[in-house]
């Protein structure tokens, strides 16, 4: 698959701090691509490097073959809907349209069916002339993406899109996203929600401390980076007996838990675990598995919740 971004050696620096340093980055063409990483990592400069909001010290970007900062080639073909809504509170969604839109160079007839199809991408066509301060967030989110969309970009870069967004709204907001991948447009999506990007994103990139520590599939970051599986027993018994049953299931790999709770890598089969823990006299009141998690891969490359500050 052709790349629709090219990202190579790209490099900004601020003060004596370094925020991403010399990257690599192939965002396939017409693909849904998440961007991870903890607070500071370097994904809002990187996005905006890749934007052409901020210029970067080393290196370059090219979108759909066009070098980033070398002419308008590559903000003629993208689309950047901001973290920060970049909305006229006072206008309604038509007249907020009409701007963004003509500032695009669209007009006329092209303009009128731009703004009805972006309003119909938003799920916003009812509400088109009501003022933008009486909406939801969920709604100003939509609204923001529809502004990014209007003249059908190549790529969309989408920076936290979801933020204080209603459960009604994310889903609208992802089936909108997967509607204009279908069309053909490549999306870059950055966000804070682990189960967002495990669910929406064809590939995954995770970032610490400026550079990609890892990318690939959801399954294939499970599959190099994540722990095995884990099972998770609850027992009944007396002391003694948790004790006991605690020995032997210990044979069957590291332990965790505590007390009658027993959590141990999941073994290939259940049969002589479940027959360790019985001859000890415990019974097994709840058997749980935990699946290994895009969450788990995030936490064993960067050491960090996605959350810290």
């Amino acid at each position: 698959m052709s790349a629709c971004v090219e990202v190579r050696g790209l490099g900004k620096a601020y003060g004596g701090r370094t925020a991403v340093a010399a990257l690599d980055l192939d965002v396939p063409a017409g693909s849904i691509f998440g961007l991870l990483g903890p607070n500071g990592a370097g994904k809002t400069t990187t996005i905006s490097m890749i934007a052409g909001v901020v210029t970067p010290d080393r290196g370059h970007a090219t979108v759909a073959g066009h070098r980033v900062g070398a002419d308008r080639g590559a903000q003629r073909v993208l689309g950047l809907c901001p973290q920060e809504l970049a909305l006229y509170d006072e206008l309604s969604p038509r007249q907020n349209l009409t701007f963004f839109a003509r500032l695009y160079g669209l007009r006329g007839q092209a303009l009128a069916d731009a703004i009805a199809w972006a309003l119909d991408v938003a799920g916003l066509r009812d509400r088109a002339d009501d003022p933008v301060r009486t909406f939801s967030g969920g709604m100003k989110r939509r609204l923001n993406l529809a502004a990014a969309i209007l003249h059908k970009p190549t790529l969309v870069i989408l920076d936290e899109p979801t933020v204080g967004v209603d459960p009604q709204s994310r889903r609208h907001l992802f089936d909108a996203i997967r509607a204009l991948a279908a069309a053909g447009m490549t999306v870059l999506y950055t966000s804070h929600y682990l189960e967002e990007v495990a669910e929406l994103c064809d590939r995954v990139a995770i970032m610490d401390h400026g550079a990609i520590v890892a990318s690939g599939t959801v399954a294939e970051l499970i599959a190099r980076h994540g722990k095995p599986p884990l099972l998770e027993l609850e027992l009944a018994g007396d002391e003694a007996t948790l004790l006991a049953a605690r020995a032997l299931a210990a044979r069957h790999g590291p332990l965790d838990g505590a007390g009658a709770v027993v959590r141990l890598p999941q073994p290939p089969s259940l049969g002589p675990l479940i027959a360790d823990l019985e001859s000890a006299g415990a019974r097994v009141v709840r058997i749980t598995a935990q699946p290994t998690t895009l969450e788990s891969v995030f936490l064993a490359l960067t050491g960090h919740a996605l959350r810290d500050e």
